[in-house]
């Protein structure tokens, strides 16, 4: 069968998705392409929601992967505001929830995301609580903040993972009062760990957040639809006139399981189950960014990556294990992120647990540093805070497992370069 007479359908319209298209037109794929994403807004990235965009630093038209015109202009069929709610394996079709059409696929790639961790609480369906994972929450947010900067207003954070410090640092930017509540000891703690938890405590109390670690959200109080304190079980109340649940992301990954198709175990993460080239327990079906879950070689387990790098990599890796190209995916996992003026970039994978020694070189008060997570010697990860282009040669020292020098690895010194093997 040629190219031509085949058709790959692609189910999720985020970046993957979108990348993913975009790699079999420059493969020189000549099939049908289609791709079916439930939002009504063209593919975008997700990052600018809690960073650029969010502060009016970057226009709405920023966000998106392509210029809508690119999609007509590839020959990539774009299904918005679609949704997929069955796959047929044996006949190899999908259905569109909305009328039931059938439509039929050679290669499927599933790049359905993950979406928001609902609070189990009283209170949770008053207008003034929100999420944040689509463009259209913050496209709310924003103005939300903007109202609460201009008021006095105060907004209480469930959660101070990625999300929830971010939103935390843009509310204050607009002038907003917030409460961040967070069941673990410090600020991504499952993370970085107590030590880098710490950083990022200071940075935000420096500019006027207020934490409560070790209690939970059990109820937010409201009036009249209106959202009026936030109760914690230590039975105290924080004035909030809005709250933002930030307490994580679920893999969507209903449709793979009602298909049949093999899941992790939720200790590694959930998601489903793919081999070094994506594909799943379906020859004819990959998956990727969010959903995909890939035993990485480096690490010897099971990892499911979230972060932005993942879509952006995983999903032209796919389109091409699609194609029949050699693919070995097996990238670090990377993310970044801003914070008032501190940014920064981790590499790698050391959740709490993993690690048996975090080695700092720089200085960490200063916030202009880069940490190491070891173990045995080795390094497991590393993040860069205000220390740039030094990314390639952490993941090199990540990648060579090789037993450093401690004492060399923690002075700025000596080029990291010369530590790896």
């Amino acid at each position: 069968m040629v190219d031509a007479d085949q058709t790959f359908v692609i189910v999720g319209g985020g970046l993957a998705g979108a990348k993913a298209a975009e790699t079999l037109r420059a493969e020189g794929f000549t099939g049908r392409v289609i791709l079916i994403c439930d939002e009504r807004d063209h593919p975008y990235e997700r990052p600018p929601l809690s960073k650029g965009y969010l502060l009016g630093k970057e226009d709405r038209d920023s966000v998106f992967v392509h210029e809508p015109a690119w999609y007509a202009r590839n020959d990539v069929e774009l299904h918005l505001g679609q949704t997929v709610d069955a796959i047929d394996r044996a006949a190899r079709t999908v259905r569109f929830g909305d009328d039931g059409t059938l439509v039929h696929y050679d290669k499927l790639l599933l790049a359905t995301g993950a979406e928001p961790r609902r609070l189990d609480i009283p209170g949770t369906d008053l207008a003034g609580v929100h999420h944040l994972r689509r463009l259209a929450h913050a496209e709310r947010l924003k103005g939300v903040l903007t109202s609460l900067g201009r008021d006095n207003g105060h907004l209480v954070i469930a959660g101070a993972g990625w999300i929830g410090l971010e939103v935390a640092a843009a509310a204050r930017e607009y002038g907003a009062e917030v409460t961040v509540v967070e069941h673990g000891p410090t600020p991504l703690h499952t993370v970085l760990g107590p030590e880098l938890g710490n950083v990022f405590a200071e940075l935000h109390r420096e500019h006027g957040v207020r934490f409560r670690f070790g209690v939970r959200l059990t109820e937010i109080v409201g009036q009249d639809g209106m959202v009026l304190a936030a109760r914690t079980d230590d039975g105290e109340e924080h004035p909030a006139h809005d709250v933002l649940a930030a307490i994580g992301a679920a893999p969507r990954i209903g449709l793979a399981e009602a298909a049949g198709l093999e899941i992790a175990d939720l200790a590694q993460g959930g998601g489903v189950v793919v081999d070094e080239q994506l594909r799943t327990s379906d020859p004819d079906i990959y998956a990727t960014g969010d959903i995909a879950s890939l035993h990485h070689p480096l690490f010897g387990t099971r990892l499911r990556v979230e972060h932005w790098a993942n879509a952006l990599n995983g999903g032209p890796a796919a389109a091409r294990a699609m194609l029949g190209r050699e693919v070995t995916y097996d990238r670090l996992p990377y993310f970044f992120s801003d914070q008032y003026d501190l940014g920064m970039e981790y590499s790698g994978w050391a959740p709490a647990g993993s690690y048996d020694e975090v080695v700092i070189r720089g200085d960490a008060g200063k916030r202009t540093f880069i940490a190491f997570w070891l173990k045995e010697g080795r390094v497991l990860a590393g993040m860069n805070v205000n220390v740039w282009d030094v990314t390639e040669r952490i993941q090199d020292l990540i990648r060579s497992r090789s037993v450093v020098d401690q004492d060399a690895l923690a002075d700025p010194g000596v080029p990291l370069e010369s530590l790896v093997p």
